[in-house]
C-alpha cells in the first residue's frame, strides 16, 4: 500500500492484507437507466488484519454519508429476518422485563423491521437510522425515528433527555468508521441499569465459511469476540452474555451491561467462545494467512462452473441485488455475459442495475416468464427462504447455484 493505515481499534500500523478483492465501485451505488452509460466510481477493496488486536478491517476510503444517505436496503423484504427480529424482542422484553415505562433504542433501524414488533408491545421506541427513504419506512409503521448517523454527541443530546435500558445495535457496528466514537456514544446512553446488545456476523464463521463476499467498502470492520471485548472494555461496557446465531452465514449476539453493574453475572457461554476463538487461533496472525489463497480458487471455481454452463448452452438468471452479491460479481468479473438479470422483491431496485456488472434488476415475476435453467442466488445466507419461495422452477427443470462457501447445485 503507498501509505501506513492505522488500526481503528488499537491504533497499530496495519501490515497484514486478509484479502484483496480488487477495485469494485460501492455495493450499494446500483445504477439508473439515465445514468448507464455514464462512468462508475470505484475504490480498492482490500482488508487488512491488526497484527496486534486481529481486527479485520477496510479502510475508509468513502465517507458514510456518501454511502448511507441514499440507501435502497430494506430488511423488511426477508420474511425470515422480521421473523428473527420479532423472536428477537419477544425474548428480551420477557428476560429483561422490558414494559410501557422502558424505552428502546436502536441504532441503524433501517425500515422499522425490528421496532415495530416493540411498538405493538406498548413499548416506547426511537429508532436511527441515517437513510431517509428507509427512516420514512419506518415512520409508516409507527416507529419514530431520527434521521442521523450515531455519535458520541448525538448520544449527548438524548441522554439529556431520558437514557435507554435498551440499546440495540444490529448489524450496524461493521458500518461505523470510528468505532471508538460509536461505542463512547452507545456507553453515554445506556441506563445505569441498561442492556446492550449488539449483533455482528462473526470473523470465525466469515473464515470457516469462505464468505469473502460479505466484505465491502460499507462494512469497515469484521468481528471475533476477542476484539469486541476489547472495544467495549475500553469504554466501560462489559459483555455477560452471547448468542451463536445463525443469520448472516453466522452471527455474534452480544449482552452487554456497564462495568459497573454488578447484577450480571457472565455466561459460561463467553468463556466458551473466547476458547473457541484461541483453539481456531484467532489470536495467532498466521491462522490469517491463508484466507487471500481460497478466496483465489473459489473465483476460479466460479467461473469454471459457470463457463461450463454457458458453453453447454444452459441460462442462468440471478436472484437478489445484495451488497455481498455485489462484491462477488465484481470479483469474479460475472457480468451478463454469464447472468443475464436478477430479481429482486424490493421494488425501490427494479429498472435499475448492479453497480459495476451492470446486471439489470427485475421483480421475481421474470423467473416464471424466462423460466432459466439455473438460478444463482447471491444472497446466499436466505438459500431455504429463496429456494421455498422459487420451488415451481423445478416444474421445468429448473435448479439453484449457490456459491458460497464453494459453488454447488441445489436440486
Amino acid at each position: 500500500m503507498n501509505r501506513q493505515s492505522k488500526c481503528r481499534l488499537c491504533s497499530e500500523p496495519l501490515r497484514h492484507v486478509f484479502a484483496d478483492l480488487g477495485t469494485t465501485p460501492l455495493c450499494e451505488s446500483f445504477v439508473s437507466a439515465a445514468t448507464y452509460n455514464e462512468p462508475e466510481q470505484s475504490f480498492p477493496l482490500r482488508a487488512y488484519v491488526c497484527g496486534v488486536c486481529f481486527l479485520v478491517q477496510v479502510e475508509e476510503l468513502v465517507r458514510p454519508a456518501d454511502i448511507f444517505s441514499d440507501y435502497a436496503y430494506f430488511s423488511s423484504y426477508s420474511d425470515s429476518w422480521v421473523d428473527h427480529a420479532k423472536r428477537y424482542a419477544t425474548a428480551v422484553r420477557q428476560r429483561f422485563d422490558l414494559n410501557a415505562n422502558s424505552f428502546v433504542v436502536e441504532l441503524g433501524s433501517n425500515d422499522g423491521y425490528l421496532l415495530q414488533h416493540f411498538v405493538a408491545m406498548d413499548i416506547p421506541v426511537l429508532g436511527i437510522d441515517p437513510a431517509g427513504s428507509v427512516a420514512a419506512a419506518a415512520r409508516g409503521r409507527r416507529v419514530p425515528t431520527e434521521v442521523t448517523f450515531f455519535t458520541d454527541e448525538v448520544a449527548h443530546r438524548l441522554a439529556a433527555e431520558r437514557r435507554a435500558e435498551l440499546i440495540i445495535a444490529n448489524n450496524v457496528l461493521a458500518q461505523a468508521p470510528d468505532l471508538h466514537d460509536f461505542v463512547a456514544g452507545v456507553e453515554r446512553l445506556l441506563a445505569p441499569t441498561g442492556i446492550v446488545t449488539v449483533e455482528v456476523p462473526h470473523l470465525l464463521r466469515l473464515m470457516e465459511g469462505n464468505q469473502f463476499d460479505t466484505i465491502y467498502h460499507e462494512h469497515f470492520s469484521y468481528f471475533s469476540l476477542m476484539a469486541l471485548e476489547r472495544l467495549f472494555g475500553d469504554h466501560g461496557l462489559r459483555c455477560f452474555g452471547v448468542d451463536e446465531l445463525p443469520t448472516h452465514g453466522g452471527s455474534l449476539r452480544l449482552y452487554l451491561c456497564h462495568a459497573a453493574d454488578s447484577s450480571r453475572s457472565a455466561s459460561g457461554g463467553v468463556a466458551a467462545l473466547r476458547r473457541k476463538e484461541v483453539d481456531a487461533g484467532l489470536d495467532r496472525i498466521e491462522c490469517y494467512a491463508g484466507f487471500a489463497e481460497r478466496v483465489k480458487e473459489t473465483k476460479r471455481r466460479i467461473l469454471e462452473m459457470l463457463i461450463d454452463l454457458t458453453r453447454r448452452g444452459r441460462t442462468i438468471a440471478g436472484y437478489g441485488a445484495p451488497g455481498k452479491g455485489s462484491t462477488l460479481l465484481n470479483y469474479c468479473g460475472i457480468g451478463t455475459d454469464f447472468i443475464p438479470y436478477t430479481v429482486d422483491r424490493n421494488p425501490n431496485k427494479h429498472g435499475r442495475y448492479l453497480p459495476g456488472s451492470r446486471i439489470p434488476i427485475f421483480p421475481p415475476e421474470r423467473i416464471a416468464e424466462t423460466k432459466p435453467d439455473f438460478v444463482f442466488i447471491l444472497p446466499w445466507n436466505l438459500t431455504d427462504e429463496i429456494v421455498g419461495q422459487l420451488s415451481f422452477i423445478r416444474a421445468w427443470g429448473g435448479r439453484f447455484i449457490v456459491p458460497i462457501p464453494e459453488p454447488r447445485v441445489i436440486e
